[in-house]
């Protein structure tokens, strides 16, 4: 397996990729998973969120990038514009990383969840391209995984990302995820659970019915038990903590690979 750091701006150091690439196997292409850890905006936890998930994938014929975000340094859309150089880099490199440029898809836990979100319907917005020299749609994932995603309804996530204590009712419009949605957003597939504490799961279940409206194809999963943070479900990420060991929910990184098969 081939390991390497890339950087993404050249001005903060908290912006870069962590890049996992296995040996090539004759002619296999594989596929390519954008890692977005959770955090609230307020830090980046990748012990848990990062790298485990990332190697998650790869026996299902995935490399994987997982990306390193800067917190509590600028407000929105900067995070948007990091995930959007990572999107880039990746398909700048698809040959050396032996990844089809057209199956990247992009998978974020909790605030992750957000910004994978974000990148799935708001890949259009023109702050992007201001910033970025590359095609319109190529930061865009071709499916978005949203695992206990905050997406409509978190308020310490918000303030984060706006950088404000009290958000504005213009600036917690543009973080509803929901107001974003159209029939140019990615596919989408979402893991919630029902008494998640921290992150309700109205936000998996307005956001799946704003998809449905808009004809947008998606999977939903929504676990009877669960904490948030369960990130996979099995002894890896558990941290000697039971609540976080599920063998039911564990499945979801499995259901996750056969949605995007199937798309």
């Amino acid at each position: 397996m081939i390991f390497e750091r890339v950087y993404l701006d050249e001005h903060d150091q908290d912006a870069y990729l962590d890049v996992y690439v296995a040996n090539k196997i004759k002619d296999l292409t594989r596929k390519a998973i954008l890692v977005i850890p959770g955090g609230g905006y307020g830090a980046v936890c990748t012990e848990r969120e990062g790298e485990p998930i990332g190697m998650a994938f790869m026996p299902y014929g995935y490399n994987a990038f997982v990306l390193h975000y800067p917190c509590q340094k600028k407000p929105f859309p900067s995070h948007l514009i990091v995930a959007s150089k990572a999107m880039k880099h990746i398909r700048d490199n698809a040959e050396k990383y032996n990844i089809d440029p057209e199956k990247v898809f992009a998978v974020g836990f909790s605030a992750g969840g957000h910004l994978a979100a974000s990148l799935g319907t708001m890949w259009d917005l023109d702050e992007i391209y201001d910033e970025i020299d590359m095609p319109r749609g190529y930061n865009k994932p071709d499916g978005m995984m949203l695992i206990y995603p905050v997406l409509s309804d978190h308020m310490g996530s918000f303030q984060y990302l706006f950088m404000n204590e009290t958000p504005t009712e213009e600036q917690l419009a543009i973080a509803n995820i929901n107001n974003h949605v159209s029939e140019n957003s990615s596919p989408a597939f979402i893991v919630h659970t029902s008494n998640d504490q921290i992150v309700p799961v109205r936000n998996a279940t307005l956001f799946a019915d704003k998809l449905a409206e808009k004809k947008i194809k998606f999977e939903l999963h929504i676990y009877p038990d669960g904490p948030h943070g369960v990130a996979l479900g099995n002894d890896i990420t558990r941290c000697g903590e039971g609540k976080w060991e599920d063998t039911s929910i564990a499945k979801w990184v499995e259901n996750a690979v056969y949605w995007a098969n199937k798309l």
